[in-house]
């Protein structure tokens, strides 16, 4: 009895050691199962996640702050006058270290709210302002501090620096670097500030800037960058709310090659949004520099010649009256091989400086709203009450050279035909319409060439306008001959864009494509002395180079080079032909040999040159009023530079608009050479300044 239950004691004490052993290797399997899944887990973390969580963790703790870039400069065509450039200003920024909205005040205690603290700095940067700035200027007060510190966020996230001041005086900047402690979060940073020639250089040409802010409300190449810069990868390409960008202008049309590329602070923040210290800095780059063809001292005297010239028209009669309305200009030299303007003046002109901070003041922009936008490139009223005509008026009589051209190039009659010129033109049912010469003048026999000479408006309607109308009556479009006209004005670049390298410009109007009440005889017989369309002042000096190189209609551009920091040419300019149309060179002597209008204002020039003046009617007040217009170039064989002016209600061309041509022609032969030999001194060998960049 006692062996069996030994032997049964036994095989329990074995069946229990076979139980431990069981839960034993049971336990290290598991152990050994959930290390292994854990090992295999951390390695997925660090080799496949660990990149993309790395990126995913660096975005959500630091943030790239901007800084402002810095602009490039625009030269004239020496490179040694700088028409508009950049100097640096030290800025004081501050950085909100702390939520002050009034959100986050709401809910602290009374004893812990921090807005008094955020007070009292305020007021203490009012107080070092007021003690350290510039005496002339106007003292910021704590109430101006604080908006800019826009502590509710209203403009800016937690962590972005806000502007409190720009352009601190030298002891601003010495207290703030020196007690930089007493300000938490105060930055001290340099940034520019742009400037524009002060003899207001071809300022409407040159352009502005206004603030980024600004600008994307109201163009649409900065709404379009705001879209995408959410997709941008390049911090330095992200544009800033107060950052300053080109308007109009060069410094709009070449914005991208100027900005250059702005630098920014990587900075940590913290899960609230708010910094914790600046991880890095990466420096702004600056933009390229813009070579312009605008000559200053051509551009200078052409605005010079413009407002001389109207003062001039206010005291002086000219057809019997004096023009005391007279009160802008317009001129564009443009040179006839290379397409290079080297003087485009809209007059009166202003200074550019009012948008040197990227903003104007309302007292500041009523002075100039009707003088900064370019007129000879745009239409625009001269702020006069009542229907004054605008910067772009009828071509005039300067259409007749085309007008020939057209005549002789459809067969209408050849460059030996003769007209006999009785003073009048009719036209219309019955011959009711009725176009007379000016003052009524009857000229007799006249060839083509002497009909341009002396500016026959009955040569034009009876050979040109109703010939035209008469070869293509008989199709099945009554307004063919019309298409056949807008087809040559379009091919001389009236009517559509010159391609200047500018913004915004105006493609004219065809006043003869538009106007559905008149018959398309009546439309051509009046569009053929100049009255049925109003053109741009560079579209007149385009035309005319076209005429001056027998067909070839050269891309006018303000450009030649443009450069980066170093001076490494980033990119040149070359001249361009848009269209060109090939007439035997007959008709181009026929119509050269007839641009020969008598212009006392060139009494003296030594050099040969082709003109037509013209002085389209524009009723003003229920009363005609003459807008002088005057093309030209120089010299007539050979042509080098074409000129067109335009003087709204100056009277005939020749006497308001031809002075004006004539001191261009002479400011470019002194600069440039007409013949190619410069006519002005060198006054290097007694100016040890001449030539030295301002």
């Amino acid at each position: 009895m006692r062996k069996m239950d030994n032997e049964q004691g036994k095989d329990n004490e074995s069946s229990d050691r076979k139980r431990f052993s069981f839960r034993i290797n049971l336990f290290f399997f598991s152990s050994f199962i959930i290390f292994t899944v854990i090992i295999v887990r951390l390695a997925i973390l660090q080799f496949v996640e660990g990149p993309q969580l790395k990126q995913q963790e660096a975005s959500n703790v630091t943030k790239n702050v901007p800084l402002t870039p810095i602009r490039g400069t625009i030269y004239d065509s020496t490179g040694q006058n700088r028409l508009a450039y950049s100097t640096p200003v030290q800025s004081l920024y501050i950085t909100l270290s702390k939520n002050y909205s009034d959100s986050m005040e709401k809910l602290r205690d009374n004893d812990k709210k921090l807005l008094p603290e955020l007070e009292n700095m305020t007021q203490r940067l009012a107080n070092r302002f007021a003690e350290y700035g510039d005496k002339n200027e106007p003292k910021m007060t704590a109430e101006q501090i604080m908006d800019a510190m826009d502590r509710n966020y209203q403009r800016f996230s937690g962590f972005t620096p806000r502007l409190i001041k720009t352009n601190l005086s030298k002891e601003e900047v010495a207290y703030f670097m020196q007690h930089k402690s007493e300000f938490p979060g105060v930055d001290v940073v340099e940034e520019t500030v742009r400037h524009y020639d002060p003899d207001t250089v071809a300022v409407q040409t040159v352009g502005y800037i206004k603030s980024y802010k600004s600008a994307r409300e109201s163009l649409d190449k900065y709404r379009n960058i705001q879209k995408s810069m959410s997709a941008e990868n390049d911090p330095g390409l992200i544009y800033m709310d107060n950052e300053s960008v080109g308007f109009d202008g060069l410094e709009f049309q070449y914005q991208e090659q100027l900005r250059g590329k702005n630098g920014y602070k990587t900075v940590p923040i913290d899960p609230r949004n708010m910094p914790e210290g600046v991880d890095s800095v990466t420096p702004p780059q600056k933009g390229n520099n813009i070579y312009s063809t605008i000559n200053k001292e051509i551009q200078v005297k052409t605005e010079n010649a413009i407002m001389d010239q109207l003062r001039w028209l206010h005291s002086h009669a000219v057809s019997g009256s004096t023009h005391p309305y007279a009160k802008t200009g317009f001129a564009v030299a443009m040179e006839v091989d290379t397409g290079n303007v080297v003087a485009m003046a809209s007059m009166p002109d202003y200074d550019a400086n009012y948008w040197q901070t990227g903003n104007i003041s309302s007292d500041n922009y009523k002075k100039i709203q009707n003088v900064y936008l370019n007129g000879t490139i745009r239409s625009f009223g001269s702020g006069q009450s009542g229907q004054h005509p605008e910067s772009v008026v009828l071509l005039g009589s300067t259409v007749k050279p085309l007008s020939v051209l057209v005549g002789l190039e459809e067969g209408l009659f050849s460059t030996s035909s003769y007209y006999q010129d009785t003073g009048a033109a009719y036209f219309g049912r019955n011959n009711s319409s009725r176009v007379r010469n000016s003052s009524g003048h009857v000229y007799g026999g006249l060839d083509p060439a002497s009909a341009i000479r002396h500016s026959s408006n009955a040569f034009m309607v009876d050979m040109v306008g109703k010939r035209l109308y008469n070869k293509y009556i008989n199709n099945a479009n009554e307004d063919q001959g019309v298409n056949v006209w807008d087809r040559y004005m379009k091919e001389f670049g009236l009517g559509v864009p010159t391609g200047v390298d500018l913004p915004s410009e105006w493609a004219g109007r065809r006043e003869y494509a538009h106007n559905s009440k008149e018959s398309s005889l009546s439309k051509l017989a009046y569009a053929s002395f100049g009255q049925q369309g109003k053109y741009t002042t560079l579209q007149l000096a385009q035309y005319a180079a076209m005429i001056a190189n027998k067909g070839k209609r050269m891309e006018p551009h303000l450009v030649s080079q443009i450069k980066d920091t170093n001076g490494n040419v980033v990119q040149t300019i070359k001249p361009k032909v848009l269209n060109e149309v090939n007439f035997p060179d007959a008709y181009w002597n026929e119509v050269i040999r007839g641009m020969a209008t008598d212009v006392s204002a060139f009494n003296g020039f030594p050099y040969d040159f082709a003109r037509k003046t013209g002085t389209s009617q524009q009723s003003v007040g229920g009363k005609l009023k003459d807008n002088g217009v005057f093309i030209a170039f120089a010299p007539r064989q050979n042509p080098k530079l074409a000129v067109a002016v335009v003087i709204p209600e100056g009277g005939f061309g020749a006497w308001s608009a031809g002075p004006v041509a004539r001191k261009i022609f002479d400011a470019y032969d002194e600069v440039y050479g007409l013949d190619g030999v410069p006519k002005k001194k060198d006054t290097t060998a007694t100016d040890p300044n001449a030539g030295k960049q301002p």
